[in-house]
């Protein structure tokens, strides 16, 4: 038996039919319509000096594969020389075998550097010395570099109703920059009354909206106006990052009073927070409906599981989890309250915990419009799901409970430049279960109409649901 060379040519492609549709899509530009890029570093054209900077810093992925590595804290987000930090992660990749993070590293070495050999701590120096220079002397190793020989042509980052947008604003401005660089609304701070933060907040994006944020309708005044800035700035979606999906209906009057309550800084219950959050995403979900963007809910994480770690490093530093929520009842009501409310918007939903796939996909099923395109979706596999078996485990279900052929494809996610690779380990990935579907005798050798589902899916599906019809 011939061993096939590791991510050769042919990787993640089973057969003619999937090599043959790959080829056909491989090229196509990316929408990338969630990640968490910051704005500022794409204005700036941000360089980096080394591997460390571009693949390390921010990049929890990498930072829990360490810890479970035994590697000090110190040489992950540290103070240890940048040097340190990646021999350290070079050492500890051979050992993720079945992990994607090894498909993912190799492939930006590849695709970025030109690099086709085999990472891991005996390779490191010279790694370490091959990208540097690159990155010393590539033009097209910059940030926009990036982006534009990755072939992004719309880019959603993630933002808060408080932000300026004034990176998205120069971004807009300058011609040179042909990438639509489109912030999404994220309120989620709005929201979390429980959160001893929540005063604070209230009264930073008061400033930002230009009002005084002292009762329930004044916030809905403040993100109502925020709500119309990030839309003549090109906003096209929203997102929400829930615990759970929260369905407790309450009167204007109690959701007045949980509110007072938090913002004077006591404690609310568990049930208040979850009354709360149900009223203001009805009220926002008709703000969204309104301006015709696409919202997407994310939920079933456990933030912040450990707390000595937490307290030391911060959020988003690798400790959060799946959660195991059960939440259908709550999530068909939620979506049914907004349709007779202000109106159910075009919808992405994402569960951290990938056993809830059929599920969703059955809920989101029953909320259809004439005219709309799978108009409520099962999202792409998200987080600790976005490796190849959870990605074929989404397809697949999608395709068995919904139109596959409607879905809107793969995001990053990821606050790496480097990331889009993603993207071609997801076409890989596509078009080798479609493939063997084909050869199988499980769906028809129709060269035209795979194509048009293929391409949908990776390109023209997003363009079309999020608005963007000519990106």
């Amino acid at each position: 038996m011939t061993t096939k060379a590791f991510m050769g040519e042919d990787f993640l492609l089973p057969n003619e039919t999937a090599k043959w549709l790959f080829r056909e899509v491989k090229d196509l530009p990316i929408f990338d319509y969630h990640c968490h890029i910051d704005p500022k570093e794409i204005w700036e054209d941000r360089r980096f000096d080394n591997l460390t900077q571009v693949w390390l810093g921010g990049d929890h992925y990498k930072w829990r594969l360490m810890r479970q590595n035994g590697v000090p804290e110190e040489s992950i987000t540290g103070q240890a020389p940048d040097r340190e930090k990646f021999q350290y992660f070079a050492e500890t990749l051979p050992l993720a075998i079945g992990n994607p993070m090894i498909h993912w590293c190799h492939l930006e070495l590849q695709r970025y550097f030109g690099y086709t050999g085999i990472l891991n701590g005996e390779t490191a120096e010279d790694v370490w010395q091959w990208t540097g220079q690159k990155l010393r002397d590539d033009p097209t190793l910059s940030a926009r570099g990036l982006i534009l020989r990755s072939g992004v042509k719309v880019i959603g980052t993630t933002d808060d109703p408080a932000d300026d947008l004034r990176y998205h604003q120069k971004l807009r401005e300058d011609k040179s920059f042909p990438v639509k660089v489109l912030p999404s609304f994220r309120p989620d701070q709005s929201l979390q009354c429980g959160k001893p933060t929540f005063g604070a907040y209230l009264q930073k994006l008061g400033e930002a909206a230009g009002v005084m944020v002292d009762s329930l309708s004044a916030l809905k005044e403040a993100l109502t106006r925020r709500i119309a800035y990030f839309d003549a700035m090109g906003c096209r979606a929203c997102d929400h990052g829930l615990g759970v999906i929260p369905y407790v209906p309450c009167t204007e009057e109690q959701a007045e009073a949980i509110f007072q309550k938090a913002r004077r800084g006591e404690p609310v219950t568990a049930a208040e927070e979850q009354a709360y959050v149900t009223h203001m995403l009805l009220f926002l979900s008709g703000e969204y409906t309104r301006r015709g963007w696409v919202m997407q809910l994310h939920y079933n994480a456990q933030r912040n599981v450990n707390r000595r770690l937490f307290d030391r490093l911060g959020p988003d530093t690798g400790f959060d989890c799946i959660g195991t929520k059960e939440c259908s009842e709550q999530l068909s009501a939620l979506l049914n309250a907004m349709e007779e409310t202000g109106g159910l918007p075009r919808t992405i939903l994402y569960s951290l915990n990938g056993e809830e796939n059929m599920m969703i996909a059955s809920v989101a099923g029953s909320f259809c419009e004439q005219g709309v395109r799978s108009k409520v979706q099962l999202g792409a596999a998200w987080w600790y799901q976005d490796t190849k078996a959870g990605m074929e485990k989404q397809l697949r279900d999608v395709a068995q409970s919904s139109l596959l052929g409607n879905f809107v494809g793969m995001l990053t996610d990821s606050r790496s430049f480097l990331s889009y690779t993603r993207h071609e380990y997801f076409r890989r990935i596509l078009c080798g279960l479609i493939g063997q579907w084909v050869e199988q005798g499980e769906y028809p050798d129709d060269r035209e109409q795979l194509l048009r589902i293929v391409r949908g899916i990776c390109w023209d599906n997003a363009r079309v649901f999020f608005g963007l019809p000519d990106a």
